[in-house]
């Protein structure tokens, strides 16, 4: 037989046989709805597996305890405001076991032994719309939320040998705003909380809506040519779009069908966040005319109303699929980058910012610019996040990003131990979630910082497996192969990741690796060409500025090449040729070469030897 230690989680609806033999009808159809527009989409946020339905009931499984404790606190208090204006005897409330231990796994995937038995004894004396937990389960999580837990000492549970102590978790009732119908639609489902883990004490954010961070909705586009033709590819880019925000690490997207019922209605967006229990929604439109095709898109937080971004697409007719794939791709990549900055500006707002909230304003810092300030803030953030909860998986991948741009930008004398500080903390963030692909992005890079390229290049590929729209992933397979003496096959990834995200807060960056590979080709013009559209969309970049010098020394430019070079040094006095002739990644001879190559002109120039 196989075994494994997992994490249990049982419920069903307390009363249902009551509320059944009152209604039958309309309970089997609120319980649809609930499941459909909260209790699934709930479960799918915090990686649960169904393992089976049970009338009125479920078991999830979890592979942490944290994830199961976090949505039991999510459906508990999105139930408790949904019933706070439905009359008592007509509630449903839901009774919740969570256990940790050893079950046995049936060949389709079922649970079965002992483990499962006591997550659903558990749920059995468990208060309506409470949560029971085993010593077990409790043990896990017993510092990371803010809730009282009530001992219940230990109990005798029907059928299970020895007794089990169990700890009882009451999730904090919703707002008075909430629950006199002030803020949000008593017709709706509640929200789930932003964060129900914290570390005990810590207070919570305060959200009107409750609703979770990076939660959004995509409104199905609206087709403004009225051709009924148009109307499968406008859908199509809805859906697409809906699930490539779904890779969004820590999103929360409304289901396709959800989302669809509002098609073609006239309704207030402040209504649809209180009504889905969303921050953001998204809304677009497409038209063809023509030979062209121009769609409109805009994101407004739920909250205010306010518009945050909008942008506008306005492209030749091409190939139909293509196009679509080209569309979600720039979009999904760009809203990462603006969700992730408004949830940033709510974070600066919070007196008590939590780990979550940090990792957010850390990850505003460097999507500002690639400067030594914005990075050493960024750094701060990430280290309180991780002070608060070591195991805040973004907040290490973060912080290994941020060690890794350090030593590979600014080449203190440090680098190796940055970059080996970096592929740790890569590591950790992986240990803890094995398909997270930024995570698998940087510990690509640090692999690639320290001659093993090609292990790099398969940590990204794995990472583009995982969201097609990492853009940076191309970027380094590129710079990789460069380090490998591919020079020549760097330009297309570049171009690759232009395509994805062509007016990205780091896109001079990937101009930049561009104009690298082509001074190591020996193609100086092109890489002054290169190099010079890095400098147009970011001049506070020193590297472009002393590559850019060392291509127009080779060309015999050194008046140009030298005042370049100058202000190269204005920008980081600490780069020198000593230490990036330390700052090889590979022991290729041919990138070797190229890097010599490459320092004769930057010392034409007058770069200092240091």
């Amino acid at each position: 037989m196989q075994r494994r230690l997992t994490t249990i989680l049982a419920a069903d609806v307390a009363g249902y046989s009551r509320l059944a033999g009152a209604d039958e009808e309309g309970t089997v159809s609120r319980l649809r709805a609930l499941r459909h527009e909260l209790i699934d989409p709930v479960i799918a946020a915090r990686n649960g597996r169904t393992v089976k339905l049970t009338g009125d009931g479920r078991i999830v499984e979890f592979a942490s305890v944290v994830d199961a404790v976090r949505c039991a606190l999510e459906v508990q208090r999105g139930m408790a405001s949904r019933n706070a204006n439905i009359a008592p005897d007509k509630r449903i409330e839901f009774r919740v076991g969570i256990h940790l231990g050893d079950v046995i796994v049936e060949d389709d995937g079922d649970l079965m032994g002992d483990g499962v038995n006591i997550a659903a004894r558990l749920e059995g004396i468990a208060e309506p719309g409470g949560i029971c937990l085993s010593n077990a389960a409790y043990e896990q999580v017993r510092d990371k939320v803010a809730e009282t837990f009530a001992d219940l000492g230990d109990q005798e549970l029907k059928n299970i040998a020895r007794p089990v102590r169990a700890f009882a978790l009451s999730p904090s009732p919703p707002s008075g705003a909430e629950r006199l119908g002030e803020v949000g639609d008593s017709r709706a489902f509640a929200p789930p909380h932003p964060d129900p883990l914290r570390p005990a004490g810590a207070e919570r954010e305060k959200s009107p809506q409750g609703a979770p961070r990076l939660s959004i909705v995509v409104l199905p586009f609206a087709n403004l040519g009225g051709d009924p033709e148009q109307e499968y590819f406008v859908d199509g880019v809805t859906e697409s779009l809906t699930t490539d925000l779904s890779r969004i690490s820590g999103s929360f997207v409304i289901a396709r069908n959800t989302a669809f019922t509002y098609r073609g209605k006239a309704v207030d967006l402040k209504q649809i966040g209180r009504e889905l229990g969303v921050r953001y929604v998204l809304e677009g439109s497409m038209q063809r005319g023509g030979n062209r095709l121009r769609v409109n898109v805009q994101l407004i937080d739920a909250e205010s109303g306010i518009h945050l971004w909008a942008e506008r697409f306005d492209k030749p007719l091409a190939d139909l699929f293509d196009m679509q794939d080209e569309i979600v791709a720039r979009l999904a990549r760009q809203l990462d980058s603006q969700l992730i900055a408004a949830e940033a500006r709510r974070a600066a707002r919070s007196p008590h910012p939590d780990s979550m909230d940090l990792f957010f304003q850390g990850t505003a810092c460097w999507h500002k610019a690639l400067s030594a300030e914005n990075l050493a803030q960024a750094h701060s953030f990430f280290e309180r996040a991780l002070a608060l909860d070591p195991g805040n998986v973004e907040a290490l991948a973060g912080a290994a990003w941020v060690e890794m741009a350090i030593a590979a930008n600014y080449l203190p004398d440090d680098h190796a131990t940055r970059d080996a500080t970096a592929a740790a903390l890569a590591s950790k963030a992986l240990a803890l979630a094995p398909n997270h692909p930024f995570a698998h992005y940087v510990l690509g890079h640090a692999l690639m910082r320290t001659n093993r390229a090609a292990q790099g290049i398969g940590e990204c590929e794995q990472a583009l497996a995982l969201d097609r729209n990492l853009a940076v992933a191309h970027v380094l397979i590129g710079t990789a192969k460069n380090s490998l003496g591919r020079a020549g096959e760097t330009e297309a990834h570049i171009l690759d990741a232009l395509r994805l995200s062509p007016r990205d807060f780091l896109a001079y960056h990937w101009m930049f690796f561009a104009g690298y590979a082509k001074l190591q080709l020996g193609n100086d013009e092109e890489a002054v060409a290169w190099l010079r559209r890095s400098i147009e969309a970011n001049r506070n970049y020193s590297p472009s500025f002393h590559f850019l010098a060392a291509a127009l020394a080779r060309l015999g430019r050194l008046d140009e090449a030298r005042e370049v070079a100058k202000a190269g040094t204005a920008l980081n006095p600490a780069f020198s040729l000593r230490r990036f002739r330390s700052a090889a990644v590979s022991d290729n001879p041919i990138y070797l070469a190229g890097r010599e190559r490459l320092i004769d002109g930057m010392r034409m120039a007058g770069v200092p030897e240091g």
